[in-house]
């Protein structure tokens, strides 16, 4: 049991000689690093070939690093094959998109429904899991390495049948579902089904497909044929170890995997944040709540970051002073019980050479970057266990579907441009510029608990969320969605139906008509005091007891609806916003939503400061965390210890934040 934030990170001394493991803990030592991953990649070292297995070196690793105080988060090691298994088993390899089966090389290079790599893999599990279960430096096990990527092979093509009977029991049931007297493709054998690639039913690559019906579950099968993997592995750990949680690293919004689908495998979720831009402060408080919203609140691991630059991208910027710590307490602050780095110490060599690392080339300490990580190991030391297993205070959900991401981007209309993670980011980006303590959930979720529920591009409606939205409503809650919302079934069949479908009658409205236009064209949306701006659809709206709230300002449907606001008995209202509105008609529909709940937070109005909560046992640890540019002066929102410097602060005492700033106050009771 941990009794503090795990910090440190994924540790290779394989590809190291002995002298420079102990340089390396003496370093980690200076940094209070108190945890490592080792294995990550060992498959080729810890199983030379198809019958041996050999881990002379990785058992001399993990009781050096035991020796050292460290905890050991223990990979399987079969995030890559090795050489030796695609050249013996080529049918390991992967199939592309365009039809092609791959050779060795690289490391998202399985096919996951292998049987040959089903079963090696598994293997490889259970010995690692023979050797190290009960090791009393294990804290975690950690599966394969960020999951992602599809396969189009022979063998994907009969499990994807094998899931399709599983799914629809007949071949009448699913081409029901699949509409498929469209174009004739009624399917009379399981045999005639393959899988949708280029050679098929795509072209333009995998977003513009002719049968979204069977691209769809494609895309569902792909998710569960790698979980499937992820399964077979932690059930050879169990054969072992009862008890010690079992991870894999996520990516985030990672639109390959359905990570909600994935959610009640783990014992706890953790990712890999390695952000886009420098300026995605709103965008990473979006996924770390994605990700702590998949196991229903539970805190989550940060498995990886860099401590300085990532080598991935066209141009790697260098994170700057104050940069890597501020991301790192807002992880914490969102919910991690862990901060941890990729890597410890940088590669000598292959494409992750010049990836950051808290020890660079030369193993210095003495470098801006080291100091850093030293520093913020000393606060996390410092901090102890005050916000460990800590959740957020929530009364605000917004909703996320991996179904509706990906049904609206293969759809065939009405607009090629849009793209659902952008939506769902300027909603969010919204809610946390006003301050909004949130949660992000699946659409399955109980939202008994919330006052407000965010729904943006709700394109496919299943089961009974309409019903659910509707209690929302009913006790007084606020709910809101946009265009596109409530169009398919769970088959991405359209509903035989007024739009927005099951949600008419909850958001007093009809769509009559939708429009598209190109990226370019902007059409004027006038908002009570705000003139915003409307892109990409344009629904035209028939309120059926909705209020008009914004009108178009252009076009044959200038001065009709594009925002409504539907007031419910019981107090309750519910949002309907026909188009793809720009940050400042996002920002006004969201403040006026969460206003009425008094649920803006009391910094909504200065620019890029962070305000998260975390509440255990009724002890509320508030992270006040600036991203701006310039200094910000303002009142204490309420009195409490900063527990980084032991600083008494009185309720609306003035505080002044330099740019990367963070304050972690212990609210008084």
């Amino acid at each position: 049991m941990t009794c503090k934030i795990l910090y440190g990170g994924d540790h290779n001394p394989e590809q190291w000689p002995r002298e420079v493991w102990d340089a390396d803990h003496a370093a980690f030592a200076l940094a209070r690093i108190d945890t490592v991953t080792l294995g990550v990649f060992d498959w080729a070292l810890t199983q030379p070939s198809e019958d041996v297995y050999d881990f002379a070196l990785l058992d001399e690793i993990v009781e050096v690093n035991a020796a050292a105080g460290l905890k050991i988060v223990m990979a399987t090691g079969t995030g890559a094959l090795p050489p030796w298994l695609a050249h013996a088993h080529p049918e390991v390899c992967r199939t592309d998109f365009e039809g092609r089966r791959h050779v060795y090389g690289q490391r998202h290079n399985a096919c996951p429904s292998s049987p040959v790599f089903r079963r090696l893999s598994a293997a490889l599990a259970d010995q690692v899991a023979r050797r190290y279960a009960g090791h009393p430096a294990l804290v975690a096990w950690h599966v394969g390495n960020e999951y992602g990527g599809a396969c189009y092979c022979e063998h994907c093509a009969a499990a994807f049948r094998e899931w399709l009977r599983e799914r629809y029991g007949s071949l009448d049931a699913l081409n029901h579902a699949w509409n498929a007297t469209f174009w004739s493709h009624t399917f009379s054998d399981w045999e005639q089904i393959v899988p949708p690639n280029a050679l098929s039913e795509h072209w333009r690559g995998p977003n513009h497909t002719a049968f979204q019906g069977i691209t769809l579950d494609y895309l569902r099968f792909t998710s569960d044929a790698m979980l499937a993997n992820f399964v077979d592995e932690k059930a050879a750990i169990r054969r072992h170890d009862a008890a010690v949680p079992v991870t894999t690293n996520f990516m985030g919004m990672y639109r390959p995997i359905d990570y909600h689908r994935w959610a009640p495998h783990l014992d706890l979720a953790s990712w890999d944040n390695y952000p886009p831009d420098e300026k995605s402060h709103a965008r990473m408080a979006l996924t770390h709540d994605l990700m702590r919203g998949l196991r229903g609140g539970a805190p989550f691991w940060l498995m990886e970051q860099t401590p300085t630059t990532t080598a991935s991208r066209d141009v790697n910027p260098v994170k700057r002073p104050g940069v890597m710590r501020l991301w790192s307490w807002q992880a914490v602050a969102h919910g991690a019980d862990a901060v941890l780095f990729f890597q410890m110490r940088q590669s000598r060599g292959a494409c992750e050479k010049y990836h950051g690392a808290v020890l660079d080339h030369a193993g210095r300490t003495d470098t801006r970057s080291f100091r850093e990580v030293a520093a913020l190991g000393a606060e996390l030391e410092h901090l102890g266990d005050a916000a460990l297993g800590a959740r957020t205070p929530a009364r605000t959900a917004l909703l996320f579907d991996w179904d509706s991401w990906w049904a609206v981007e293969i759809s065939d209309g009405p607009n090629r441009h849009l793209r659902y993670q952008a939506i769902v980011t300027a909603y969010h980006r919204a809610l946390w510029q006003a301050g909004v303590q949130l949660d992000v959930v699946p659409v399955t979720a109980d939202l008994s608990g919330y006052d407000v529920v965010v729904a943006p591009l709700l394109h496919m409606v299943k089961g009974d969320l309409a019903q659910r939205l509707e209690a929302v409503v009913a006790r007084g809650g606020s709910v809101l969605t946009t265009f596109l919302s409530g169009r398919v079934d769970r088959c991405d069949n359209a509903f035989l139906a007024d739009v927005p479908g099951p949600l008419k009658e909850l958001f007093g409205v009809r769509v009559e008509e939708t429009d598209a236009q190109p990226p370019e064209v902007a059409n004027p949306v006038q908002l009570d005091g705000v003139l915003a701006e409307g892109r990409l659809v344009f629904e035209l709206l028939v309120p059926e007891g909705a209020e008009v709230v914004g009108t178009y300002g252009a076009d044959f449907y200038a001065g009709t609806p594009a925002v409504t606001r539907h007031r419910a008995g019981g107090g309750g209202e519910a949002w309907y916003v026909g188009t793809s509105l720009d940050d400042d008609g996002v920002a006004w529909v969201v403040r006026r939503v969460v206003d009425r709940h008094g649920l803006t937070g009391p910094y909504a109005d200065v620019a890029d400061l962070e305000l998260a909560v975390r509440e255990r046992d009724g002890v509320r640890t508030a992270f006040l965390l600036h991203h701006g540019e310039k200094p910000v002066d303002v009142p204490a929102h309420a009195g409490g210890t900063d527990l980084l410097t032991g600083r008494r602060i009185a309720a609306g005492e003035a505080l002044h934040l330099e740019p990367t700033e963070v304050i972690v106050l212990r609210e008084d009771a």
